[in-house]
């Protein structure tokens, strides 16, 4: 690979096709947390290239986490892979039926429409990736014959222990919730893929299929797992947790807004979200454009610094505050848990960068009505319930024949301080009779 540029990969079309097997087996499997039937891809690509799938159910609204996984499809796409994006549908609605599947279904047109921009944003290219939707194979008599073999073999503690990651956990897990694992694990047939695509949380469910699919006939596969990124909050980025993510369409000042509120504890690095989010998302897409040479769009290296550098963090003068720049996001870390960067500082650089992120892919939401119209179908706004109107209590007074002695009484003095009261006033208008008649008889 004499003629690659310097940087990451991907690299031209020509210099891809000079890869060898050798080659595009590292590419595939650089920088990721686990991989499980490494053998098995090489046996593959010495024959021909590989079929991948990765795929996403549309319930929850994008977030930046995305850009992880749709970076490393550019490393499959270089080493010329196959790649199928499987809009799970039926895996959304049985995922504790978090959505109707009729908002699913408009779901997976918008999330269809949002990836195909990120793509664009990251000028990956499109002709070597496929959209498939999980119901239009998975309703089949085929399928869900497997589906049933598969059930025929699993017992409740295994299916439940391989959604463990991904589905959520009840004490008394619905029939829906177990099945996901099984129908996850049958797609890589369907799909016809050599290997699966997918976070480390998705492990359980790997090695489900790795041991039931032969059970019924079918080829085991292998699975490629990345690192998850951590939320802003400290904790996993989750589409249900609003705090933790920010979304491809928060306006700058919602980005600037949910970066401040994030955990970035000063000299802390261990759980620190904003330097994770730096880690995970922010180098490595500036790494992708620097390798596509594209390296002039990495809004967060600055003006001077030096060609290897990944990122800056400029200082506030104020604060005898200077500009640095790192080479890697170690020293970068390094740097911080010092106190050489301040906290503020490292949350204005990070801002920058997240909004130089999605700008491009605002601009094409921005400029297109049918984006829109889509955004709108698969998350229309909250209808909040309005509350039913308090019923007044009637007060109906005692009928005087069902009164006792001192009931009698006590309203014969309440009428006697009545007539004295208005005798007082000097008398009252019919309405002002009829007024104070009815507080008289609510009070008693």
């Amino acid at each position: 690979m004499a003629d690659a540029p310097n940087g990451t990969l991907p690299v031209p079309p020509a210099t891809a096709a000079k890869l060898t097997p050798a080659e595009k087996y590292q590419l595939v499997t650089q920088n990721l947390a686990e991989v499980l039937g490494g053998e098995q891809m090489k046996a593959i690509l010495e024959e021909r290239d590989l079929v991948a799938y990765w795929g996403t159910a549309p319930t929850g609204r994008p977030h930046l986490g995305y850009f992880v996984p749709l970076a490393k499809l550019a490393d499959f796409l270089t080493a010329s892979v196959e790649v199928k994006i499987l809009l799970a549908d039926v895996h959304a609605f049985l995922d504790n039926l978090k959505a109707p599947i009729e908002l699913v279904e408009a779901r997976v047109d918008y999330y269809r429409r949002l990836i195909t921009a990120v793509f664009r944003s990251l000028n990956l290219p499109l002709d070597k990736v496929s959209f498939v939707v999980g119901s239009s194979y998975q309703y089949t008599a085929q399928y869900n014959l497997d589906k049933y073999k598969l059930t025929s073999i699993t017992s409740e503690h295994d299916a439940r222990k391989a959604g463990a990651e991904v589905v959520k956990q009840v004490s008394s897990p619905l029939l829906s919730g177990l099945l996901y694992p099984l129908l996850q694990a049958l797609d890589e047939e369907y799909l016809g893929v050599d290997f699966q695509f997918g976070g480390v949380d998705q492990r359980k469910i790997f090695t489900y299929a790795e041991q039931y699919l032969p059970k019924i006939g079918y080829t085991k596969r292998s699975h490629l797992m990345n690192l998850m990124v951590p939320g802003l909050s400290g904790g996993k980025m989750s589409s249900s947790d609003p705090n933790s993510k920010i979304d491809f369409l928060d306006p700058p000042a919602v980005v600037k807004s949910k970066i401040q509120k994030a955990v970035c504890a000063p000299g802390e690095v261990e759980g620190n979200g904003v330097l994770a989010f730096i880690r995970h998302v922010v180098v490595p897409l500036g790494e992708l454009f620097r390798g596509q040479g594209r390296a002039s769009v990495r809004g967060w290296v600055g003006e001077g610094a030096p060609e290897d550098a990944v990122f800056t963090v400029s200082g506030n003068p104020k604060f005898g505050g200077e500009v640095q720049h790192f080479r890697t996001v170690d020293e970068l870390e390094d740097a911080y848990a010092k106190g050489t960067v301040h906290p503020g500082d490292l949350k204005a650089a990070c801002i920058a960068a997240i909004n130089a992120l999605l700008a491009p892919i605002q601009a094409e939401f921005n400029a297109s009505a049918e984006f829109q119209e889509a955004e709108r179908r698969a998350y229309p706004p909250e209808v909040k319930a309005v509350p039913a109107k308090k019923k007044e209590k009637k007060y109906t007074p005692k009928p005087e024949h069902l009164m006792t002695p001192e009931e009698k009484a006590r309203q014969a003095e309440k009428d006697a301080a009545f007539a004295a009261k208005h005798q007082k006033a000097g008398g009252l208008t019919e309405t002002e009779k009829m007024r104070e008649a009815v507080v008289e008889t609510l009070s008693q």
